[in-house]
């Protein structure tokens, strides 16, 4: 990468300066004229591809950045209220979190897809083809010959190169973005792109040294934009690459194109794309040792999912073989497939450690095999709800995105598990001390609960710090964690949603490690009230786990196959053990002992503690540091406060 170019775009970041608003109200506009949803779309499309300006930096090679820097809704608050009368939204009411096929119009061309295209799609694909052919001009005025030839031959006619599908990719990634489509994922990017990337390489057009620059110059594209895409934070946009896995016929996939991706995501350092490595039994330590170095520089990737144990919970969940081994993550984690899915991966959450602490209190006087029964009725019940407070899920329609979508074959729905730790250690703590030893009464445990245990500092220590933990190698816990996830498969199996798909369980936790633990007093596993939950599938923030090893030991002990919504073990590492060749290779073996114990997904942080703080005191010293926060990564500086302290709160494993 040309560090000029990074610069400009990075560090400088000048093209944000030169942005322009759209001042009109089109939903008004629109209402006005009474148009259709889909027609809405087309037209605001239209409308902001004739406002882009191009613009080109002299040594860029892959083109296409954003100069509207907004999208007004198509709809009025009127209609929305309207809308939200009798359906469901999810989130912002968009298409999001979604895989597209890239490759098959990569490989067509847009006037090929033109000949089966809807009318608005047609206006679509014209309004975009028109926006390149005035870089094409804008790149000839320049004497960016290179360009412009590209540009010639892309998006109107199929990709040649490698090159020229970097660039039909930008062209229909940001049409996506400019559609209002948000979290649009990159797929099996090592994948697609190898053919066009082998045959230049074989013929000689590039080196290993001028690939990799091109690649960079095509990473670079994704942090262009990204502070004008959909998010909780800056960085949540989604914008998530997986490299490797098995094919069909259970051949590893990972290549030079995948190596070449790693190694550019390591020079750049930039939260853009998120990369997702897939592994499994037959993977090599020299790939978790690449990956190992890639966590070194601190990006909070890749993460790591295991394709023994997420292709057979998939096709357990009904996706076929065909499309359950070519499976990608959304936006942060979860299991989606890419170009007939329509899943909604994170519609909603169960706040494990409330419903624990609810059965616990009502339950706790009885029989501990008849607490465990009604707790497994109340998961169920706690499903059952979520399950009918979503009917007639509606989205604006998105006529570009079901260009790049055969089918929407896949309609399931996912729902995260959050505080699973928390809730399995509270469930451990009251069967160790109110049941077998009998160490504490039923009044004094819901007294201290009910204080905050302002009054009993005693018995927080003793269920804080020594009571068993999910994590430190506690059967007793770990089992626990298992009966919770297991009961929470249980609830969902053989349901059907709205859109006749199915329900998905998962591990991860998104936000709501945060949102929930704020809902929530006191519990029995020595959390204080509003105490934040540990993050995804991992222990909290306060066990005391002896290492590494004991985590991963702990959170593969149970069968994960039926908690197929996906959510990681996440594990931080101090940045300094990272500056020893030997340590690579232990944190590599240690990613390897996950996945061959069965794990469904890892990722890995390397932290600085003392970075952070300082970056908290002097922002403006430290803008590029990034962090992982749950599904992705950001600048520390411009998170929250609340997800700094999360970050910082973590347990820090040495090797």
């Amino acid at each position: 990468m040309k560090q000029t170019v990074y610069n400009y775009y990075v560090i400088d970041r000048i093209h944000r300066d030169l942005r322009v608003a759209c001042e009109e109200n089109l939903g008004e506009q629109y209402k006005a004229l009474g148009l259709s949803c889909e027609e809405r779309m087309m037209r605001r499309f239209e409308t902001l591809c004739g406002m882009e300006t191009p613009r080109i930096h002299p040594l860029e090679q892959i083109v296409l950045t954003r100069s509207v820097k907004n999208l007004p809704d198509v709809l009025t608050e009127d209609e929305w209220a309207e809308i939200k009368k009798d359906r469901y939204i999810h989130e912002l009411g968009y298409v999001s979190n979604l895989s597209p096929d890239y490759a098959t119009t990569i490989s067509l061309g847009l006037l090929k897809v033109r000949e089966t295209a809807n009318e608005y799609q047609i206006r679509m694909i014209d309004a975009i083809i028109n926006l390149c052919d005035r870089y094409k001009t804008e790149a000839e005025k320049m004497g960016r010959r290179d360009v412009a030839e590209v540009l010639k031959q892309v998006p109107r006619y199929p990709a040649r190169n490698f090159r020229e599908a970097l660039q039909f990719f930008r062209i229909l990634h940001f049409s996506l973005w400019l559609e209002g489509d948000y979290h649009n994922t990159v797929g099996r990017f090592d994948q697609y792109m190898y053919p066009y990337f082998q045959k230049d390489m074989e013929a000689g057009v590039y080196t290993r040294e001028t690939a990799l620059e091109l690649v960079e110059d095509f990473f670079l594209s994704f942090n262009k934009d990204s502070d004008l895409y959909v998010g909780v934070q800056q960085g949540d946009n989604g914008q998530s690459m997986v490299l490797g896995g098995i094919d069909r016929a259970g051949n590893d996939c990972f290549n030079l194109l995948s190596e070449l991706c790693l190694e550019a995501s390591r020079n750049l350092k930039l939260i853009d794309p998120k990369i997702n490595l897939r592994v499994s039994k037959k993977t090599p330590l020299a790939i978790y040792e690449k990956g190992t170095e890639l966590t070194k520089v601190g990006l909070g990737f890749p993460q790591y999912s295991n394709d023994d144990v997420v292709i057979e919970g998939l096709t357990r969940l009904g996706y076929d073989y065909e499309d359950a081994v070519n499976y990608v993550v959304a936006a942060c984690w979860e299991f989606i497939i890419p170009g007939v899915g329509n899943d909604i991966a994170n519609i909603s959450a169960v706040n494990f450690p409330a419903v624990t602490d609810k059965v616990i209190r009502e339950n706790i006087d009885k029989d501990f095999d008849i607490l465990i029964a009604n707790l497994k009725k109340e998961i169920t019940k706690e499903c059952d709800a979520i399950r009918e407070s979503i009917h007639d899920v509606w989205f604006v329609p998105s006529p570009f995105m079901d260009l790049l979508r055969k089918d929407r074959k896949y309609n399931n729905f996912g729902i995260h598990g959050s505080g699973i730790a928390s809730a399995a250690d509270a469930l451990a703590a009251v069967k160790k001390y109110v049941y077998d030893e009998k160490k504490i009464t039923l009044e004094r445990l819901i007294k201290a609960l009910d204080s905050n245990f302002a009054n009993d500092p005693e018995l927080l220590h003793l269920l804080r710090f020594e009571a068993p933990k999910m994590g430190t190698g506690s059967d007793e816990a770990d089992a626990m964690g298992g009966l919770l996830l297991s009961s929470f498969a249980d609830a969902l199996e053989g349901k059907t949603n709205c859109m006749g798909g199915k329900w998905r369980a998962g591990t991860g936790t998104a936000m709501y490690y945060l949102w929930h633990a704020r809902e929530l007093d006191a519990t029995a596993d020595g959390r204080l009230a509003g105490e934040p939950f540990g993050t995804n599938f991992s222990p909290s923030l306060f066990a005391q786990i002896p290492g590494p090893v004991t985590d991963i030991e702990s959170f593969t002990a149970n069968d994960l196959t039926r908690n197929m919504n996906g959510g990681p073990l996440t594990l931080e590492f101090s940045a300094s053990i990272f500056q020893s060749p030997e340590n690579i290779k232990k944190v590599a073996a240690l990613i390897k002992y996950f996945v061959e114990r069965g794990g469904h997904q890892l990722q890995l942080n390397a932290v600085n503690l003392e970075a952070m703080k300082e970056a908290q005191a002097n922002p403006d010293l430290y803008r590029q540091l990034v962090v992982r926060i749950w599904g992705w990564s950001a600048y520390f500086v411009e998170l929250d406060k609340d997800f700094q302290d999360h970050v910082m709160a973590r347990q820090e494993y040495s090797v």
